[in-house]
């Protein structure tokens, strides 16, 4: 089952784009580069960071044939897709830069993924990556909580969510050791202005809950509905309501 539904991702596309106009900014042009895009989702964007850098080569992977299936109209020359697993990341030296927004952490083990990116970039390239950091918002916590509840408890088998994402200092230390000769890590607070604290429920449908979804199956409505009124009795009923969500941008140079 894919619960990745690119509409519902898309309707704060205007919102996910600025974490990923900061990271590119982060990236310093080069003549001809290999780029390696992890969890490109539907490709729009990685189609903007191809064109921006003027890469000779990009490869958009991600794991989800729903998002994927919107990328051939981001075809470009130089530019491809592929499905695959954004973990299992080998090609010694094959990219100029690895690229990444909003997509690592879906998978487990950040100091051993990052040994692998390490590995995938050649002398003198790069590294981008973004990774949300908002899993001790409500928005987070509450789909947690949720799974510790019965019945979801034993149909999820005691899964839950929990937070893959290293403190920025710790990703700041783990670059140097690695051997990153340059690095910038840095935490941001992005403002989201939403209509509503139950557009809070779309944001996190759109993302965080497709794990719980793929696991849940027809068990996920309850789940959902759970969430929905345990969120909004945890929020404050403002309107508008102000959403600050953290995220984490690394950029370094072998």
């Amino acid at each position: 089952m894919d619960p990745w539904r690119p509409d519902l991702y898309a309707r704060f596309a205007a919102e996910r784009r600025r974490p990923f106009d900061d990271l590119v900014a982060l990236v310093e042009p080069a003549p001809d580069m290999r780029i390696l895009d992890l969890g490109c989702g539907t490709g729009a964007l990685t189609r903007a960071l191809h064109e921006r850098l003027g890469a000779r080569e990009t490869l958009g992977l991600d794991r989800s044939a729903a998002m994927l299936a919107r990328s051939a109209e981001h075809a470009a020359p130089g530019l491809r897709f592929a499905q695959g697993d954004l973990g299992a990341v080998g090609a010694d030296g094959a990219y100029d830069l690895v690229f990444s927004n909003a997509a690592l952490h879906w998978v487990d083990d950040h100091p051993a993924l990052l040994a692998r990116l390490t590995r995938a970039v050649a002398p003198g390239g790069q590294l981008a990556v973004q990774v949300p950091a908002n899993f001790d918002h409500p928005s987070h916590r509450t789909a947690d909580d949720v799974a510790g509840e019965a019945p979801f408890r034993e149909a999820l088998g005691g899964w839950r969510w929990g937070d893959r994402v290293l403190d920025p200092r710790a990703y700041a230390e783990l670059l140097h050791r690695l051997g990153w000769g340059q690095q910038h890590v840095r935490l941001v607070v992005y403002p989201h202005v939403l209509e509503g604290p139950e557009a809070v429920v779309d944001w996190v449908r759109g993302t965080l809950l497709t794990a719980y979804e793929e696991r849940l199956g027809p068990r996920y409505a309850p789940f959902l509905e759970r969430y929905r009124a345990l969120l909004l009795a945890r929020l404050p009923a403002e309107r508008p309501y102000f959403y600050g969500f953290k995220r984490i941008l690394m950029w370094a140079r072998k």
